[in-house]
């Protein structure tokens, strides 16, 4: 009875918290797009539309300030707000902000677009990835329109491989961009101009050329502006009554906060180092367990953060190669020429690492320089030491044993035992030598020292 009563307490104590937070339920989930887009953000902003239509939120206001991303993660998160079942609102803001590159074909999009004033949009055309490419598709000269018959001659003549590969990233980039406009009823020219030629756009200019839908000072404002809206979500028609909605802002969450780290170049390149150095320091020191522990761990997360970044995997072949040889040096000393070799190496990897000029997404020169000086300054002194110990004097072995003393422990002939270096020996002299006898050693033969007596100097 005592438990059933405690029980019943409870409920009623949890009974009106419980009314009070399902009454507490935000209309709207305000989720943030800040910095440069990468795996990290489009698994918040993925999660975050998902979140809101399981929860029943009546929209998602995606604020958004970037400077573009990889293009992989761009495509996740427009998949996902075109499968959204929720209206997802995005708003370039607060003033100053932009939604440049990436966040240009994430605002074409949206079901509904607006900025803060101060804002813009544009320069939507795709970064080329590795060396030589041709950044653009083929009016790279022009800044202004181009010409249809000139650009059809051009079209027909011969490109280079390098060309012809930036001319394809165009043309599908433009695709995308117009299928989006299109399927918004947003302005698929401005789209196709801002991927071909660059071109950007005021927060103003764009409500002009029916690229956005409204202009905001803030949240409160964007609601008023979507009050009494109709959005089609697929093959449904919405009319959005915003005029006493609540805003919810999701944070990341300790997953999300996670896969930024790791996905930081930065990090991922200092995990792939620690991983190496922590497996090599582990095979030459069998059972240390730690640095094995250490590098496997490290090893495998660096392996996650590559897989989801644009890795040039010709950068990792020469950081592996360019440790295997500073880590010969160690063992192998050569006066210096494999382990500048392997810091060559290391550092021209580590420059190409990531394949792609994307703002954010390359590893830090500091960083690069950094490592590249610790490993040569290893290196340096391993050498250092190798010529120290090549003029000191000799202190074992046969030929410090060579010239050395030796003490006969009984009289012998030909064979018997003497001691040298505090050991006893065999030994083998050319004339009789007695007890207590001072020998000079002159050969070693096997386990046998070949001997003769010492003469007395006078």
């Amino acid at each position: 009875m005592k438990y059933l009563t405690v029980a019943i307490v409870a409920l009623l104590l949890a009974g009106p918290h419980a009314v009070g937070q399902e009454a507490l339920r935000a209309d709207a989930l305000l989720l943030e797009l800040n910095g440069v887009i990468g795996p990290a953000t489009s698994d918040f902003i993925e999660r975050g539309i998902e979140r809101a239509a399981a929860d029943g939120n009546q929209a998602v206001i995606l604020r958004v300030d970037t400077p573009g991303g990889l293009d992989t993660s761009m495509r996740v998160i427009i998949k996902s707000i075109l499968a959204s079942p929720v209206p997802v609102i995005v708003y370039v803001a607060p003033s100053g902000a932009r939604a440049a590159s990436a966040g240009t074909y994430i605002l074409y999009a949206s079901h509904y677009a607006a900025m803060a004033p101060a804002t813009n949009l544009g320069a939507a055309t795709p970064i080329p990835i590795g060396p030589g490419m041709a950044p653009s598709g083929g009016d790279e000269e022009s800044p202004g329109k181009r010409d249809p018959e000139e650009a059809a001659d051009r079209d027909k003549e011969p490109v280079s491989p390098q060309k012809a590969m930036g001319r394809k990233m165009v043309n599908d980039a433009v695709a995308y961009i117009r299928s989006l406009a299109e399927l918004r009823g947003r302005n698929a020219e401005w789209a196709e101009e801002a991927v071909r030629m660059g071109a950007s756009l005021s927060a103003e200019e764009a409500l002009a050329t029916n690229v956005i839908d409204a202009m905001a000072e803030d949240v409160d404002d964007l609601l008023a502006k979507l009050d009494g809206r109709k959005i089609k979500i697929r093959d449904t028609e919405l009319t959005l009554n915003t005029g006493d909605w609540t805003v919810e802002t999701l944070e990341p969450d300790w997953r999300n906060q996670l896969l930024a780290v790791l996905t930081n170049p930065n990090v991922a390149y200092i995990l792939m180092l620690l991983g190496i150095y922590g497996l090599i320091l582990e095979l030459y020191n069998p059972g240390a367990l730690i640095p094995g522990i250490v590098g496997a761990i490290s090893l495998v997360l660096a392996l996650y953060a590559f897989h989801v970044l644009p890795v040039n995997y010709a950068g990792v072949a020469l950081i592996l190669i360019g440790v295997a040889l500073i880590v010969a040096e160690l063992f192998l000393p050569s006066f210096g020429v494999i382990g500048i070799g392997g810091v060559a190496a290391f550092v021209i990897g580590s420059i190409i690492l990531m394949d792609t000029d994307i703002e954010g997404y390359g590893v830090s020169m500091p960083l690069v320089i950094t490592v590249g000086v610790a490993a040569a300054a290893l290196f340096t002194a391993t050498v250092l030491l190798a010529v120290r110990q090549r003029k000191r004097p000799i202190v074992s072995g046969r030929e410090e044993m060579i010239g050395a003393r030796a003490e006969a422990l009984e009289s012998f002939s030909e064979t018997g035992q003497v001691r040298a270096h505090g050991e006893i020996w065999s030994a083998r002299a050319s004339q009789p030598v007695v007890l207590g006898q001072s020998l000079r050693i002159m050969d070693i033969d096997g386990l046998i020292l070949e001997v003769e007596p010492l003469r007395e100097e006078k």
